[in-house]
């Protein structure tokens, strides 16, 4: 798998976190909880993959299939996903302890645990893809944060829609290979 894809992936996967971030701006965190909340999404989405990726390995070894139609599949559906959230009215609750965070960033990171159920499938190496998660989806929640502040929430559901999009190319891409 390409630098590149992996990349577009990474923001793909980063997008939710983007989103939700920005909306969260709007509520005028402090700046140790905007931190906090980064440092944790980029964290989840280093594990989550890993995790996901152990998954994946088992699964190939007991479901004979071609490892492209699944990830191919699982990006469809994580694509899918991203656009049904767009109707759902989610009320944001403040961020007030470390359990809150925790729970922020394990729900942006289960795309990345399904990313990584794929890469197991195809059996791709994982640090590298890992860390870019990781700082990607870090670094994207920091900006939504601090955008959220300046932009309001009017823009969430947008960035939300272009990371749908970008998982939907990829898995269409993956099942015509």
């Amino acid at each position: 798998m390409s630098l590149i894809i992996i990349f577009i992936l990474a923001v793909g996967l980063s997008m939710d976190a983007f989103s939700l971030a920005m909306i969260y701006g709007t509520l005028n965190l402090p700046r140790k909880m905007q931190k906090l909340m980064s440092i944790t999404v980029g964290v989840f989405h280093f594990f989550m993959p890993l995790l996901g990726y152990q998954i994946g390995e088992l699964i190939l070894k007991i479901i004979k299939v071609n490892p492209d139609i699944l990830v191919g599949i699982i990006f469809i559906i994580l694509g899918i996903e991203m656009l049904l959230s767009l109707k759902k009215e989610e009320k944001v609750k403040l961020l007030t302890n470390i359990f809150s965070v925790l729970f922020f960033a394990f729900t942006v990171s289960i795309d990345s645990f399904s990313t990584g159920i794929g890469f197991g499938v195809k059996n791709i190496n994982m640090l590298l893809p890992c860390i870019i998660f990781s700082l990607t989806s870090g670094l994207f929640t920091y900006m939504g944060v601090v955008l959220g502040k300046k932009l309001s929430d009017q823009f969430g559901s947008i960035t939300t829609l272009i990371g749908a999009i970008i998982l939907l190319i990829l898995g269409i891409s993956y099942l015509c290979i």
